[in-house]
């Protein structure tokens, strides 16, 4: 259980950085407050700049246009031979550049970083304006920073919903939700069952409490989807003693409860069972992850018939 836990981390960690990549934009990660060097000063002039902020190149700037770069194996190639009062216009490289613009998402960066194999990306607003840089470092701790902050955000989330019944004054407070379920619509099956699961865990339920919920939930769901004409619906009433499920729908009806609960049985189609669906293992299932289960049923089509089962669970 251990190790599942830790992969499910693992994955949801993994998962983020991959969101972020696409969702953060390079404004948001960039370096703004750049260092900068003029064309007419000596390529010394350069080296103590780099050597003063600890970085590898400089962007050469007359008034507030970029005219250049300057990198440190530019200044080691005038050292080498000697040339001490060389200009930086004369050993720059000058545009065009590997560049991004600053609401380009941060893989838009991370492309041109890997493709051009640069150490680092200039960015320039829609006006052509030089405005920063952008180098894998930078990403790096811009990613980490957002990843903090989201999981941040999501523990207050958490520990709000968690006081939910705590914060409210009432005789007794309930949470309750509701959907709807289409008949024969498989591509949404278990799309109630997931949502209701992340109420749970979002309000701090035992994790045991929430698979149980969560199976039950989603075993009801799929018979909603595959036993009736006009599909049904699903309520989850949460208080803190006691989580009530019900599943209700108008039709066709259950002919026979106690057959229906033996393990195996099935009315299912062979076509939906071609699907995978319909082992006849839906409510002995439901059985076993609730604490009580009541079935009622009239058979036929009409608002008098149909199935309503009532499920409790008492959290631990």
């Amino acid at each position: 259980m251990k190790t599942s836990s830790l992969q499910e981390e693992r994955q949801q960690y993994i998962g983020k950085i991959q969101e972020l990549i696409y969702e953060l934009k390079i404004e948001s990660v960039m370096r703004k407050k750049m260092v900068t060097v003029s064309s007419d000063a000596r390529i010394s002039d350069a080296k103590d700049l780099m050597l003063q902020h600890h970085i590898t190149g400089v962007p050469v700037m007359e008034g507030k246009v970029l005219v250049g770069f300057i990198t440190m194996s530019d200044v080691i190639d005038c050292l080498e031979h000697q040339n001490h009062q060389c200009l930086i216009r004369q050993k720059m490289a000058r545009p065009p550049f590997p560049s991004v613009h600053v609401d380009d998402s941060v893989i838009h960066a991370l492309n041109k970083l890997s493709q051009q194999d640069e150490r680092r990306v200039l960015v320039f607003d829609h006006a052509e304006n030089f405005v920063g840089i952008i180098t894998n470092g930078d990403i790096t701790t811009g990613l980490l920073k957002a990843i903090n902050l989201g999981f941040r955000q999501e523990e207050i989330s958490q520990y709000r919903a968690r006081h939910i019944f705590l914060d409210i004054e009432s005789d007794e407070t309930s949470l309750v939700l509701r959907y709807n379920v289409a008949a024969g619509d498989f591509t949404q099956g278990g799309e109630a069952s997931s949502k209701i699961k992340k109420a749970m865990q979002r309000l701090g339920a035992n994790p045991q409490d929430v698979r149980r919920i969560a199976i039950a939930i989603y075993e009801a769901e799929l018979n909603l989807i595959i036993h009736t004409t006009r599909g049904g619906n699903i309520t989850a009433e949460i208080t803190p003693k006691k989580v009530t499920m019900t599943v209700s729908d108008n039709g066709p009806g259950i002919p026979d409860i106690h057959k229906a609960m033996e393990a195996g049985f099935s009315t299912t189609t062979m076509t939906i069972k071609s699907l995978g669906f319909g082992a006849g293992m839906g409510l002995p299932n439901i059985k076993r992850c609730v604490d009580e289960m009541h079935i009622e049923s009239n058979v036929g089509e009409g608002p008098d018939k149909g199935t309503t089962l009532i499920m409790h669970l008492y959290p631990a």
